[in-house]
C-alpha cells in the first residue's frame, strides 16, 4: 500500500535552501520515492492554512517512506534543511 509524505515548509534562508532542493531528488529516488507536487501553486479550499511551500512524495509503501527519511543520507540533508527552513511532515498511508 502506498505512502505519501506531505512536507509543508517555510524556508528562512533561500541561498542555503537552494542546495537542499539540489540534494534531496536523487536520495527519494533512491528509496524508491517519487514527487507529486513540489513547491507549486496553493489555493486555500476552506480554513485558514496558508503554506509557504508544499510537497507531496509517493513510497511504495510506509516501510519504504521510513527508510528514506531515516536513511544515513538523508539525516545529512535533514541537517542542512533544518538550518535553513521551518519543515511540518506528515506520512499518509494510502487505500
Amino acid at each position: 500500500m502506498s505512502a505519501y509524505v506531505l512536507v509543508e515548509i517555510t524556508i528562512t534562508d533561500p541561498v542555503q535552501y537552494e542546495e537542499v532542493k539540489h540534494l534531496t531528488p536523487p536520495i527519494v529516488a533512491h528509496y524508491g520515492g517519487k514527487y507529486l507536487a513540489r513547491g507549486g501553486h496553493t489555493e486555500v479550499f476552506h480554513g485558514d492554512w496558508q503554506p509557504a511551500r508544499l510537497v507531496l512524495l509517493e513510497f511504495e509503501s510506509i516501510e519504504a517512506a521510513r527508510t528514506w527519511e531515516s536513511s544515513p543520507e538523508y539525516t545529512m540533508v535533514k541537517e542542512m534543511r533544518d538550518r535553513c527552513a521551518n519543515v511540518n511532515m506528515v506520512m499518509l498511508q494510502g487505500v
